[in-house]
């Protein structure tokens, strides 16, 4: 039984232990070698190709796989409406948060690295900018990652076309995401030489820039476990509370620590839907509620991620000694958080994604990406954990909106 644990434990966090090591490693070698480590930066940059060259086509079919599949469903109508709500809105209130967190607690607070400038953000003032920033001249300049937020509206709006088109587009959506397996899969295979790449490129930047760099992921860890724990334990409160009263609370966290702990282990949305699944069924979540709200949270609706992809976003400007403020800056945060969770697709550290995400959209030097990424291994496993558990949640939030404030009341009822 004891083996058998060990074993589960392994399985589960064999990766993310080796990638951890690896960086470790890489930053004692950095430490002891000091600027002669920049002899590895080439290993660590052929990760960082790799990843670069693939995020176009990744991003392009695992959202239009997913939109597509998506418009096939029925009977969504309300659902998807209310659905779409409390998204929505519980990704604010995640986002905003953390904003609020960052401003009182800096994560890298007298922190700079000298890298090649992020390049400055205008806002969109006018109709032109706002054109320009959502749209491109030519399909050629769709292809690249430095167009990435066009490139999502034109994927979200391939799918949904591929979708309306009924029977034929079935064909499609399943060669769609037959292609997004094939492009996981590539990512897969190239996280294999991750451990070499990132721990390469580690011992060249902390052999550059000494141990400054180690103290601020420190403190960016202690600024966000404790606002996930706190997320969990008060805002799944209020929520649950609105979802269903008292009753609501006590049947939401009775039933969800074992979706909560499987969250956690797998590190994974979608590995986690089974349990999760089961969990809203314990609670009373109509079946069609269920199977509609918790398959798509597992893609787009991710609160943890929201908090996390502020952290990182903050994180970066301190590194960069960019002022981490005004409502322009907030706003785009915010949306480029709720991106990024949405392109994370439920793939164990498919975060990586989402952060490729951050560093094009505001410019930052390819260089910023490993240590974006980092931060993005750190926190995984609660972030994963609050995405995950949200999703049972927004399911009962879902059918208070849709069969009022009683149900959970009747349910209760019916079973006795």
């Amino acid at each position: 039984m004891v083996n058998d644990k060990k074993k589960g434990f392994w399985q589960y966090y064999r990766f993310p232990i080796l990638l951890l090591s690896s960086i470790i490693l890489g930053c004692i070698i950095g430490l002891i070698m000091g600027e002669k480590a920049s002899i590895f930066k080439p290993f660590g940059d052929i990760f960082l190709n790799a990843m670069f060259t693939i995020v176009v086509p990744l991003v392009f079919v695992t959202i239009t796989s997913a939109v597509s599949s998506m418009a096939d469903m029925r009977r969504l109508g309300k659902i998807l409406g209310s659905m779409l709500l409390v998204f929505v809105i519980t990704g604010l209130i995640a986002s905003i948060i953390m904003i609020a967190t960052v401003n009182i607690f800096p994560p890298a607070k007298g922190v700079h690295i000298e890298m090649p400038e992020a390049e400055e953000i205008e806002p969109l003032k006018t109709s032109e900018q706002i054109v320009s920033a959502i749209t491109v001249t030519d399909f050629t300049e769709l292809i690249s990652r430095k167009n990435m937020l066009p490139l999502i509206i034109f994927s979200i709006f391939f799918g949904l076309c591929v979708g309306l088109i009924g029977e034929k587009g079935k064909k499609i959506a399943e060669g769609l995401n037959i292609l997004s397996e094939v492009f996981l899969k590539m990512v897969s295979i190239i996280m294999y030489y991750a451990p070499i790449g990132l721990g390469a490129y580690f011992a060249a930047l902390i052999g550059t820039f000494g141990p400054e760099l180690l103290g601020s992921y420190a403190r960016a860890m202690v600024v966000y476990y404790p606002i996930c724990i706190i997320y969990f334990f008060v805002a799944f409160f209020f929520y649950s509370y609105f979802a269903g009263g008292m009753n609501g609370v006590k049947t939401y966290f009775k039933n969800i620590f074992p979706v909560a702990i499987t969250s956690i282990a797998t590190q994974s949305s979608v590995a986690s839907l089974p349990v999760n699944l089961e969990a809203a069924k314990k609670i009373g979540v109509p079946k069609d509620v269920r199977d509609i709200v918790i398959p798509i949270g597992a893609t787009a609706h991710m609160d943890g991620s929201c908090l996390s992809a502020i952290l990182k976003i903050s994180f970066m400007f301190g590194i960069f000694d960019m002022p981490f403020k005004g409502i322009g800056t907030y706003a785009t945060a915010i949306i480029i958080s709720v991106l990024s969770g949405v392109v994370m697709s439920g793939v164990p550290g498919g975060g990586l994604i989402g952060e490729m995400l951050i560093v094009n959209l505001y410019g930052f030097p390819a260089e910023a990406f490993p240590i974006i990424a980092t931060i993005g291994y750190l926190v995984d496993p609660p972030a994963t954990m609050i995405n995950v558990t949200g999703d049972s949640l927004a399911s009962m939030m879902v059918t208070r909106i849709i069969e009022g404030k009683d149900w959970m009341s009747k349910k209760l009822t019916a079973n006795e």
